[in-house]
């Protein structure tokens, strides 16, 4: 049986096919982003309290920041 190199001591080295600038069209880095935008775009991690439901918490975000559409991904129960 070969003996296996633990993943620490493996020598690795980073390639680098192209070095590009993304277009300012097509996004921005995380820090140049406004706040109107991190909300438009984003995602809110939320740990939801007991009692109120999934829905219910939506309707919520979406009244107190003003939003037009909001939604949940699966359920926010445990």
């Amino acid at each position: 049986m070969q003996a296996v190199t633990a993943p620490w001591k493996v020598k690795r080295k980073l390639v680098v096919k192209a070095e590009e600038e993304t277009d300012p069209r097509f996004g921005q880095k995380p820090e140049e982003r406004s706040p109107q935008n991190h909300i438009r775009f984003g995602i809110i991690n939320l740990d939801k309290p007991a009692g109120p439901s999934s829905h219910e918490v939506a309707a919520w975000i979406k009244r107190i920041l003003g939003l037009g559409r909001a939604g949940h991904g699966g359920t926010l129960g445990a």
